[in-house]
């Protein structure tokens, strides 16, 4: 069962991605920046960082989840996904209320981060020495 936990963990990403969509675009009508602005209220420019930084994480979040995932570590992998899911959906309200409170979240996601890229580098090099 547990070995699927990285598929769960990717869902649940997608729908970080779309609860950032919907973030931003109650931003846009809340303070009346219109498509295609990017600038304009503070509140809204926050609420367009969470959204491209959470997509930014992801595009390396993702790919070591599946390395550890593949090369061994499925549970772990699952549960330091989960654990990077907690710090970023923590990082979307501290953000929004204050940038500058944002950072145990973002750094709650980089531990877990960290943990994965281990985790692969580590079955990585192990399938490539014992073959």
């Amino acid at each position: 069962m547990l070995q699927h936990l990285p598929a769960l963990v990717t869902l649940l990403n997608v729908l970080l991605q779309f609860a950032t969509l919907w973030v931003v675009g109650d931003a846009r009508k809340r303070y009346g920046v219109k498509a295609p602005a990017i600038s304009g209220h503070p509140g809204f420019e926050r609420a367009w960082r969470i959204q491209m930084n959470t997509l930014e994480a992801s595009a390396m979040f993702l790919p070591v989840l599946w390395l550890a995932s593949m090369y061994g570590f499925p549970a772990l992998a699952g549960g330091f996904g989960l654990l990077w899911l907690v710090g970023r959906a923590w990082y979307i309200p501290a953000y929004l209320k204050d940038p500058a409170k944002r950072g145990t979240a973002f750094g709650l996601s980089l531990v877990a981060w960290a943990a994965l890229v281990a985790l692969s580098a580590f079955g990585i090099v192990r399938a490539m020495v014992v073959g």
